[in-house]
């Protein structure tokens, strides 16, 4: 059984405490049919650690806390966001993180889309483009580009490895 550091504790509610932040901060585009949800750059963290499957999942429970749609949101957005990190996390050897972007945005688009769907009455399709779209510019674009220039920063990348400096 693997022990859980404070380090480890710690990092995972500082990036989901980051997730909850960016995500209400920018609620008005966070939300809805088309939505860009900043945070889900964070997703792509999930590359390195398990620990940040957690903190993503976390973090998008809390903030679903507060979506329009309600305790329908907790669970299927936050499902969705589950299921790509874990694909994200048990593939990341044979994933770079533009490959590993599209997890977020098909399980989104599905699963918020049809959410949106049965919930809000949004037409389906026009949900699932504006939510993909949304992931695409957020995780596929801006995430991956953001990923790659601090993977420059040694710093940065200490904090993301385990105490024995290796990624989990």
């Amino acid at each position: 059984m693997e022990s859980v550091s404070t380090r480890r504790i710690v990092r995972t509610g500082i990036v989901a405490a980051i997730y909850v932040v960016l995500t209400l901060a920018l609620s008005f585009m966070s939300y809805g049919s088309v939505q860009f949800r900043i945070a889900e750059m964070l997703m792509l963290l999930c590359l390195y650690s398990k620990d940040y499957v957690v903190a993503t999942t976390i973090g998008c429970f809390i903030a679903n806390l507060f979506s329009f749609v309600g305790p329908v949101d907790v669970a299927v957005g936050t499902g969705a966001t589950l299921f790509s990190g874990l694909c994200i996390y048990l593939l990341r050897d044979r994933l770079r993180p533009l490959s590993a972007s599209i997890f977020p945005v098909l399980f989104n688009a599905v699963f918020v889309g049809l959410e949106l769907k049965f919930i809000a009455n949004a037409p389906l399709l026009l949900s699932m483009a504006g939510v993909a779209a949304g992931e695409i510019v957020c995780v596929s674009m801006a995430g991956v580009i953001l990923l790659t220039i601090l993977k420059r920063n040694k710093g940065f990348m200490k904090m993301l490895l385990d105490e024995g400096g290796q990624f989990k």
